[in-house]
């Protein structure tokens, strides 16, 4: 059981490393992590690079995350003693490694995005209607505050509450909270600059050239 969670983590986090802002860095000339916010993901991009980088960075790394969701739910369906649980278990064990390998890829010196777009394709792939619902509810807090980063953390409230209520098991909710705590900390300077009113606001990204 320890040598099967240890793999699909490993493989979750192999996928996560696939990084979108590497993409954008080769077409734009621009590294992200030394521009903007130095965060590699589909947020900094869209404020640094806008809003076509930004969707470029954010499908890549939405892709990842439906294609390690959907890639281990196929081959967890073959093995027929596993229960519904345990299934549910290795899935989001998986996710979690999609999730680290995104903001601690080991070839950026652990150091790469915030994880945001591959929760929304690790969403996307356990139920796209929610993921929907998440995804409008994002879209209407980020321009109704001029944020991102309300409309990030309202996801990540999305995703929590969906697997506490309709996962089975407790594994998948407990690794839920420990990603949103996740998403917390590493956005602490979006939330302290929120408060100090220096945050960039999304408009800005509609601003830009590129």
């Amino acid at each position: 059981m320890i040598k099967a969670v240890i793999i699909f983590l490993l493989v979750g986090y192999l996928i996560g490393c696939i990084h979108g802002s590497k993409v954008a860095q080769f077409l734009s000339g621009v590294d992200l992590k030394k521009t903007g916010h130095g965060n590699a993901g589909a947020s900094n991009a869209t404020l640094s690079l806008g809003w076509k980088y930004g969707i470029l960075v954010a499908l890549i790394d939405i892709g990842k995350g439906v294609a390690a969701i959907i890639g281990a739910q196929a081959y967890l369906a073959d093995i027929t003693q596993l229960t519904e649980v345990q299934v549910w278990l290795f899935t989001y064990i998986v996710a979690a490694g999609v999730i680290l390998g995104h903001n601690f890829p080991f070839y950026m010196g652990f150091n790469g995005g915030k994880g945001t777009a591959s929760i929304i394709g690790i969403l996307l792939a356990i139920d796209w209607k929610i993921c929907l619902f998440a995804l409008i509810l994002f879209v209407i807090f980020s321009f109704v505050t001029n944020y991102l980063i309300v409309g990030v953390l309202e996801f990540y409230l999305v995703f929590c509450t969906v697997t506490f209520l309709w996962i089975p098991g407790t594994v998948p909710t407990i690794i839920a909270l420990l990603l949103f705590c996740l998403a917390t900390i590493l956005h602490i300077e979006n939330i302290k600059r929120l408060t100090l009113g220096t945050e960039p606001k999304v408009t800005s990204a509609f601003n830009k050239k590129k």
